[in-house]
């Protein structure tokens, strides 16, 4: 004997019910009183009693405490509404045993998304720093009311959907079922209902407004390109939702002097022939403001392509202290044509390395050839074959025209 027959006489069976007659009995009336079938209040509370009472029913250990305690000896056993929900077991009963409706019933998400914003700085503002304020407009709980949408007490969760917004639409198809989930049209997908003269008269039943809000932020010397700044819980706010984070990513903008590879500058400087063969001094901006000067010292060859380096002159190691290093390239710029006399030239003759003088094996055969400056169209191939090409379209000394007859 059971201590309680509640429960089957909810699903209509005797307490010697197999699982399977459980089974299509909570079939049965699950699909009469379903929301989806039957909008009524009352078949809502049906609906809730039979697959609560399956839940316990179809639950080996639960069904033994049930038969032997009553309800009272569920408390401890998570039974009446400490299980799935009503939807849930409606969902997992028809997507496991019918096919083609699977997943569990509507879930809103518990956080919302993140919102992504990019800040240009320059190559300058991240060897200094900088505050940058900037304005955002975000969706936050209606101050009216709360984020209640009407007055307190006045706002009733949606019968239809149970306050999800969703609601599952059922249709049979011979022996197939079908499930879907839709937008509940009783609450329009608010999840609440509020009568129209109760409604808040700052978000007409909206529940949130917009707020401009300015966000102060902080570029610290030495961040670098896809650096995230997050500003945790300041994303757009929604009843029941914990707000995501709002996150800068940094976007360096190309320098046209220096080239930055992580916590290292590269700097391209020209020097004249005088000054990388004697030595001189060059000077230059760098990203700090300041000016670099560099000595040159005197008998210091600087060849074309050649890269020094200037230490601890780089961008400041980010939150760490110090600085990476300062890379030189050299490019020396030579003199004009004719820049000097034969006399000068006869001078600086005498002081410059001795030429390397031209060895020819004897016996060969030499051509005496001169250097001419590059004429682009005369030399590159590209036009030659355009002027190949025009003698051939004009008849002249090209390819000779080759006619086909037909016989």
């Amino acid at each position: 004997m059971v201590k309680d027959t509640k429960f089957y006489d909810i699903l209509g069976v005797s307490p010697s019910a197999g699982d399977n007659e459980l089974k299509k009995a909570y079939r049965k009336a699950a699909l009469k009183y379903h929301p989806d079938k039957n909008p009524s209040p009352e078949a809502a509370e049906k609906f809730k009693e039979i697959s609560s009472a399956y839940e316990v029913l179809s639950d080996e250990q639960k069904r033994e405490v049930y038969d032997n305690y009553g309800e009272e000896g569920l408390s401890g056993q998570g039974g009446m509404g400490g299980g799935m929900g009503a939807e849930d077991i409606f969902s997992q009963f028809f997507g496991g045993g019918f096919g083609g409706m699977g997943g569990g019933g509507p879930q809103r998400p518990s956080r919302g998304k993140d919102i992504k914003h990019s800040i240009s700085c320059t190559l300058e503002e991240l060897y200094k720093g900088r505050v940058a304020k900037l304005a955002l407009n975000k969706t936050i709980l209606c101050k009216g009311c709360n984020g209640l949408g009407g007055k307190e007490g006045k706002v009733k969760k949606c019968t239809a959907c149970s306050g999800t917004g969703m609601r599952f639409v059922t249709r049979q198809m011979g022996p197939m079922i079908q499930r879907f989930q839709t937008v509940c049209e009783t609450c329009q997908g608010s999840g609440d209902i509020c009568d129209a003269k109760d409604r808040c008269t700052v978000c007409k039943g909206k529940k949130t407004q917009t707020e401009r809000k300015i966000l102060q932020v902080h570029i610290d010397p030495g961040m670098k390109d896809g650096r995230r700044i997050v500003f945790s819980g300041e994303g757009d706010q929604e009843p029941g939702i914990t707000p995501g984070d709002v996150v800068f990513v940094v976007d360096e903008k190309p320098h046209d002097k220096f080239t930055r590879k992580g916590d290292d500058l590269f700097y391209e400087a020209e020097v004249d022939l005088l000054t990388a063969l004697a030595g001189g001094e060059i000077a230059f901006k760098h990203v700090s403001g300041d000016y670099i000067k560099v000595t040159i010292i005197p008998g210091e060859v600087i060849a074309p392509g050649a890269t020094k380096v200037i230490e601890n002159q780089g961008m400041p190691i980010y939150r760490q202290g110090g600085h990476g290093h300062l890379f030189v390239k050299f490019t020396v710029k030579f003199p004009e044509n004719n820049f000097a006399d034969e006399e000068k030239l006869k001078q600086l003759e005498s002081i410059l390395p001795a030429r390397t003088k031209v060895t020819i094996p004897k016996g060969s055969e030499v051509d005496e050839v001169d250097l001419v400056d590059i004429d682009p169209y005369k030399h590159q191939s590209s036009g030659r074959r355009d002027a190949y090409d025009s003698d051939d379209e004009e008849g002249g000394q090209g390819a000779p025209n080759v006619q086909c007859a037909s016989q």
